[in-house]
């Protein structure tokens, strides 16, 4: 049996929700599962769909880790056969006092802490204490090891996707509505802050918008950044070629990525903050759209430069720009969408969790 223990969980949304029940659902194809999460509201509904035990934690976020940690502590007293405790997130086994085998996901930003600090010395004498740690990407398993993880403990496993469902014609012409006369199309799925570098983007759009006076940039999302970023598009004077949208339905926001012709996110490094993988790339491809990329990150990990999509320097606007009008000006993207596309199949849970059987 192997405890999965969670800080990010649906039925709340978001990148690390999708790759912690992406690996709940894949780990339990292949033995017993039982997993720990946060209290969420409305999450009834949703538990009682999934075909594993999930125990709900409720309770003052400060407090919450430390009632989490004593329900697995008692459980794993009564419960001799569990073999493995999954984490996503080093704190998620700050408190667990167990010899049981630990493996503990890092994915770049939560162990990006100066070296010698107070939390950099927190975060090694966990993560230096597990049977074994996955690193996202290339890039987290490098950093990691800069902040003094032991090389020896880290394995790479990239993030999985499911299957992509087929999108209702309903859906389909919604997005056609909404993009209608639009093009080229570009989009862009994340939330608003500064690493995702919206605003570098909009730059670039309100030059080729001489080159291409059709052009739609679609930003679905939402975050802190979100009335910068429209102030922003007021004084560029490019209103109508950026399409801001939130709170639309998963089928919608597939819909609008498949009617694209690229996925645009040059993220950069802004103080800890950085991309460790960028699964929103993977989903991307699995509808033929290639991406941009920045080369600040693990993006290199989900996109092949040249290949699937072009890896870029998100510091620089000529790059983003260059690398925008190097795609379109040929349409580059068709080309790259196909093998993106096929590129995206390696990343399917059923292969991702074979690296998993391997450590389990």
């Amino acid at each position: 049996m192997n405890l999965i223990v969670t800080r990010t969980f649906p039925p709340s949304i978001g990148g690390m929700q999708n790759l912690m029940w992406g690996l709940a659902k894949a780990v339990a194809k292949i033995d017993l599962v039982k997993v720990y999460a946060d209290y969420e509201l409305n999450h009834e509904v949703f538990d009682k769909e999934v075909s594993f035990s999930i125990e709900r934690v409720k309770g003052i976020k400060l407090f919450q880790k430390y009632r989490k940690a004593y329900l697995i502590n008692e459980y794993l007293k009564e419960n001799i056969n569990v073999k493995n405790i999954i984490a996503d997130h080093w704190k998620s086994l700050e408190h667990i006092k167990t010899n049981k085998n630990k493996i503990c996901l890092i994915h770049s930003k939560e162990i990006n802490h100066k070296t010698g600090s107070n939390l950099n010395k927190r975060v090694l004498k966990i993560l230096n204490n597990v049977k074994l740690v996955i690193a996202n990407s290339e890039f987290t398993k490098n950093l990691a090891i800069e902040k003094g993880v032991n090389s020896k403990l880290i394995k790479v496993i990239n993030p999985g996707v499911d299957d992509v469902k087929e999108i209702s014609k309903r859906n389909l012409k919604k997005a056609d509505d909404l993009l209608i006369n639009k093009t080229p199309r570009l989009i862009t799925v994340s939330r608003f802050d500064k690493r995702k570098n919206h605003a570098k983007v909009m730059m670039a759009i309100r030059n080729l918008k001489t080159i291409y006076p059709k052009i739609i940039y679609t930003c679905i999302g939402y975050g802190e950044e979100e009335e910068k970023l429209k102030k922003l598009c007021r004084e560029l004077i490019i209103d109508d070629q950026v399409l801001f949208l939130k709170g639309i339905s998963e089928e919608l926001k597939n819909a609008l990525i498949s009617k694209s012709d690229i996925f645009v996110m040059p993220s950069i490094i802004h103080e800890k903050s950085v991309e460790g993988f960028g699964i929103s790339f993977i989903e991307a491809a699995q509808h033929g759209v290639p991406s941009i990329g920045g080369k600040d990150g693990g993006a290199k990990d989900a996109i092949e430069h040249e290949k699937t999509g072009l890896i870029c320097d998100g510091n620089s606007l000529d790059d983003i720009y260059n690398s925008i009008n190097k795609m379109l000006e040929s349409k580059l993207y068709n080309e790259y969408g196909r093998r993106a596309k096929e590129h995206s199949k390696k990343f399917h849970w059923s292969k991702i969790i074979e690296n998993y059987k391997r450590i389990l």
